[in-house]
C-alpha cells in the first residue's frame, strides 16, 4: 500500500532497515513512514486476505471501487489534510 501510495504521490521510497527498525526515505534522504512502536504488533500474521465470495453469494454485493482507486482517494486526501494541518501550524507571513 505504502509504495502504492508513494506513486500516486509521484514520491520515490526506498526501504531501509528491517521489522521494527524498517524506514522507508524519499529521493531527499527524508523518512517519510517508520514503523511506530505503540502500533506494532509483533504476533501479527504476516499475510492477511480477506475473501468476498459470501458477501457476493449472500448480500449481491460487488466491489465498486479498485485497490489502486481506493490508493488514489487516500493518499490524496491524506496529503491535503497534512498540508491543512502544516499551514494552521505554519501560518504565512503577512
Amino acid at each position: 500500500f505504502i509504495e502504492a501510495a508513494a506513486t500516486e504521490l509521484d514520491m520515490g521510497i526506498v526501504w531501509q532497515g528491517s521489522g521494527v527498525d524498517e524506514k522507508g526515505i524519499d529521493p531527499d534522504g527524508r523518512i517519510i513512514v517508520a514503523v511506530d512502536p505503540r502500533y506494532y504488533r509483533p504476533t501479527e500474521v504476516e499475510s492477511l486476505l480477506g475473501d468476498s465470495t459470501e458477501a457476493q453469494r449472500d448480500l449481491g454485493w460487488r466491489a465498486r471501487t479498485t485497490f489502486q482507486e481506493l490508493v488514489a482517494e487516500m493518499a490524496t486526501a491524506d496529503l491535503a489534510l497534512a498540508r491543512s494541518e502544516m499551514n494552521e501550524s505554519h501560518p504565512p507571513n503577512d
